[in-house]
């Protein structure tokens, strides 16, 4: 289908010209000078049908350039003046929710009465009629006043006494009978609140204790607490931190500086004692937390017993602790075992390599007949007719795993993800290079926990 466009002759080499889109900047075809009315000339704005086809456009027909419309001879265009948006006729205001809206929005009577302006009471805008059913506003605080008319306000008759309200609940309760409202049914019945769901229990952290540093604290000489406080708190660092800022304090104070040397040689003495006593609280907690103390800051505790210098108490604890621990590993490992049985007797791979990959304990090892059986059936299932899906799942699960060397697949599935995923982890599973016809890569370098350089402390200076 042709489409009409405005073409700018470029050139013109006999009955052949070059044209290119009007506002363009490169030629974009050549066509026949025959085809322009009148001649082309260069540099012209023509109409022209054209027809787009694969190897470019031809030009079908050329007319003469647009002229102006004879009734805009001036090529003026015809401007659109808006008019002026207008509010709507009616405005609709709504009423405040809740009760006495117009006298929080500053309408009260006693601030009109600060203010200097007119009061209900007084006759101010703010005041109703009164109505056959409403009893009449009694008489102003101040006892005079005009009234509307600007006429001397008359004394009003004194206004009926209000007729006393029942009892209330306090008084109903204290004289039995007293009411005549039937009493209410019990509270589940109206419609109690709900009762709050019950927190999950689950493992808690240590509870820290502070008998021993208490203990500590109370045999100290006054010269030696502070510096046993700033130990308790984060060891020497904070101690030296702590001197240092009271010695900027003193120097922009005008006051005598303290001796560094001497407070780290008192620090020095107390660090043993209250390394322990922290311990010893730290422990204390654990065994008060039982079964319900994670197993990860149970083995913290008991670890950290290694950085501290034991008395019989802390030895004691620390047997306690570290029996516990034993007896939970043992209690993991054998639920552990009996899950990765029953999940080779069952055939599931996935989740025998899941258990391989996550033993309860760094230090538990899978059995070497437990392993070769795993291997024997993981290698099994990565055949070329397994589901794309699934021989994927069980390559990234066996790459986890501690005996991903040892697999063995049997074969590859066609389809080129499955391919890739075999090319990806050939190092780690070498048999897979094998299958697909390539140099077995390096295995891939272990995963290491970056740990943070340890802070070297300044080394101390003993006075002589």
């Amino acid at each position: 289908m042709s489409r009409r466009i405005e073409i700018e002759i470029t050139s013109l080499n006999g009955e052949v010209a070059t044209w290119r889109a009007a506002g363009a900047k490169l030629p974009k075809g050549v066509l026949n000078a025959t085809l322009v009315p009148g001649g082309a000339v260069i540099g012209n704005v023509y109409r022209a049908d054209v027809e787009q086809y694969m190897e470019g456009i031809e030009v079908l027909s050329v007319m003469a350039p647009k002229t102006a419309s004879p009734l805009d001879p001036r090529h003026e265009r015809v401007e659109r003046i808006p008019t002026a948006k207008q509010g709507p006729d009616v405005v609709v205001t709504y009423a405040p929710k809740g009760r006495g809206g117009a006298r929080r929005e500053g309408g009260r009577d006693g601030e009109n009465r600060r203010e200097g302006g007119p009061s209900r009471r007084e006759g101010g805008p703010g005041r109703r009629e009164a109505s056959p059913g409403r009893r009449e506003n009694g008489p102003a605080r101040d006892g005079g006043g005009e009234s509307r008319d600007g006429a001397p306000r008359t004394e009003r008759p004194e206004r009926a006494k209000r007729p006393s309200r029942g009892p209330t609940d306090s008084e109903r309760g204290a004289s039995a009978g007293a009411s005549e409202r039937p009493s209410r049914g019990p509270r589940s019945e109206r419609g109690a609140r709900p009762a709050r769901p019950e927190r999950p229990t689950g493992p808690v952290t240590p509870p820290m204790t502070t008998t021993h540093r208490n203990a500590l604290l109370a045999t100290l000489s006054p010269e030696q607490l502070p510096v046993a406080e700033q130990l308790l708190r984060g060891g020497m660092p904070s101690v030296r931190a702590a001197v240092a800022e009271q010695n900027k304090n003193a120097s922009a104070q005008g006051r005598p500086t303290i001796d560094a040397t001497t407070i780290d040689r008192i620090a020095e003495e107390l660090l043993g004692k209250t390394n322990l006593a922290l311990w010893k609280d730290r422990a204390g907690g654990a065994i008060g937390a039982g079964r319900e103390l994670r197993l990860r800051d149970l083995r913290a505790v008991v670890t950290s017993a290694k950085t501290v210098s034991l008395d019989e108490e802390a030895r004691a604890q620390q047997k306690e602790l570290q029996s516990a621990l034993t007896a939970r590993l043992e209690h993991l490992r054998t639920q552990w075992n009996e899950k990765l049985e029953a999940a080779v007797a069952s055939k599931n791979v996935k989740e025998a390599l899941g258990l391989v990959a996550r033993p309860p304990d760094m230090s538990t090892r899978v059995s070497a007949e437990m392993a070769a059986k795993v291997v024997t059936m993981t290698s099994e299932a990565l055949t070329a007719e397994t589901d794309p899906t699934l021989w994927k799942e069980i390559v990234t699960l066996t790459v986890d795993t501690s005996i991903r060397r040892n697999v063995k697949p049997v074969g590859i599935p066609e389809d080129e993800s499955s391919k890739a995923v075999a090319i990806h982890n050939a190092g780690a599973i070498p048999e897979l290079a094998k299958l697909l016809g390539m140099k077995v890569p390096p295995p891939p370098p272990p995963t290491r926990t970056v740990r943070r350089p340890a802070t070297r402390r300044p080394p101390t200076r003993r006075a002589s």
